[in-house]
């Protein structure tokens, strides 16, 4: 069953005024929409919501042409750029505005959490404040009193419940406004970027209640953040927006990827010449990368295949005991581990060395990865011990789980149980 229904859905802003900004521009958008009965004029002009470049026209679509389906019980990631319209698609659902087109067709009550403080008045407590907006959400004052004890248990802001709430911090207000639209046990919740003022462990108390909203009763959720581990962790389907338009709508892990690959700049070239802007620039460079290179013709590789790097490197001074270090990232920027080399070389000043770099079988889940490289010396007693680090130098894409093995590990694609594929033996006793 579909519990919230996108119809074309779009939204024009006019910079830096509230109306068209003249009697006569007033005078004519009146005329045209409510004597003749013809579309708004001004509507023809707007253009796309690119924040970081500047237009001919001061209107701008903050959205345009929404059309998407959730279905009921679903939990919808809403990510995308500052300024992409998340925020503004959560108030037209929410009622806060209207659309300019389109329309919005929701299957029961809906609760929502927009900005930090939104229905709370600073003047009055917490347990006021409680019952004033649990009314502005629908709650019944039997519902709220009822609830009171969860909700304040929830919050964790119990010992502040008879203060003024002018006198909270912006995670107490958090807190204490999730609380409410929590337990207002809606058909849809609504969860704009407002956990990331709480600390952490209100944010995975937050994000286990949405978990239980939303699959242990049935309830949607709509949840727009920046944190994609949040994303990943909790959403099934993922809806990524660019300048107000949508980009893609699906499984939450291809909607991630795409949201982070566009946002990373990820180059998938099979060779790179390190330069400057990828250099830690407080090295002694004593020895420094050329150029890092996939031995394949690619960067794509399966779970179970040795990834293997032909290395080029120059020494200013000659150094003993050299080493090459390969630390492997999510695209999230999540470490996930450091590779050593296992052997040591040496390399005379002014002499280049091509080296073979090989990670056996280092068992990533299908993905895309970013891998930096340092090179120093083996010797950690020497004080200076990495004399050049390039990050994100190159990047590898799994496509596959196992290049030798089928089945089990195909569940490995969404992330959902983690990035590392580790094998395991078992081994029956007597007893």
């Amino acid at each position: 069953m579909t519990a919230i229904e996108f119809n074309n859905i779009s939204k024009i802003y006019r910079l830096g005024l509230v109306s068209t900004g003249t009697l006569a521009h007033d005078l004519k958008r009146w005329w045209t929409m409510n004597i003749r009965g013809k579309e708004d004029p001004y509507l023809t002009i707007g253009e796309t919501n690119d924040r970081s470049t500047k237009g001919e026209s001061d209107y701008v679509w903050a959205l345009r042409d929404i059309d998407f389906k959730v279905e009921q019980g679903d939990v919808v990631g809403i990510i995308g750029k500052n300024g992409a319209g998340k925020s503004t698609l959560l108030k037209i659902l929410s009622r806060v505005t209207a659309p300019t087109t389109g329309t919005i067709r929701a299957r029961g009550r809906i609760g929502s959490l927009l900005e930090v403080g939104t229905g709370f008045h600073p003047e009055m407590t917490g347990r006021e404040n409680i019952y004033l907006n649990g009314a502005i959400l629908g709650m019944t004052k039997e519902e709220i009193s009822r609830k009171l004890d969860e909700i304040v248990d929830f919050s964790g802001c119990e010992r502040y419940l008879d203060t003024p709430v002018k006198r909270y911090s912006s995670g107490m207000m958090v807190r204490l406004g999730f609380a409410v639209a929590a337990h207002l046990d809606p058909e849809i919740l609504v969860v704009d970027e407002v956990l990331a003022v709480g600390d952490a462990e209100f944010q995975k108390k937050a994000i286990g209640k949405m978990q239980d909203v939303s699959r242990g009763e049935g309830r949607t959720v709509l949840f727009v953040s920046h944190n994609m581990n949040s994303i990943r962790a909790l959403c099934r389907h993922g809806l990524l927006l660019e300048n107000g338009r949508i980009k893609t709508y699906g499984e939450i892990a291809d909607v991630v990827d795409a949201y982070l690959n566009s946002n990373q700049n990820i180059s998938h070239s099979a060779r790179t010449i390190i330069t400057p802007n990828l250099r830690d620039n407080n090295r002694s460079l004593k020895v420094k990368f050329l150029s890092i290179e996939h031995t394949k013709c690619d960067d794509v590789y399966a779970s179970d295949e040795d990834i293997v790097f032909d290395i080029v490197i120059e020494a200013e001074k000659a150094v003993e005991q050299c080493r090459i270090n390969c630390t492997i990232r999510t695209i999230e920027g999540l470490s996930l581990c450091n590779n050593s080399s296992s052997s040591y070389f040496d390399i005379s000043a002014g002499c280049r060395k091509k080296l073979r770099y090989t990670l056996n079988n280092p068992g990533l889940a299908v993905g895309t990865y970013r891998l930096s490289f340092s090179v120093g010396i083996g010797n950690m007693e020497s004080g200076e011990t990495n004399f050049d680090v390039v990050t994100d130098a190159i990047s590898v894409e799994i496509d596959k789980p196992m290049k030798n093995r089928n089945s089990y590990y195909v569940k490995w694609d969404t992330h959902n149980w983690g990035y590392i594929l580790l094998h395991n033996t078992i081994e029956e006793l007597p007893l």
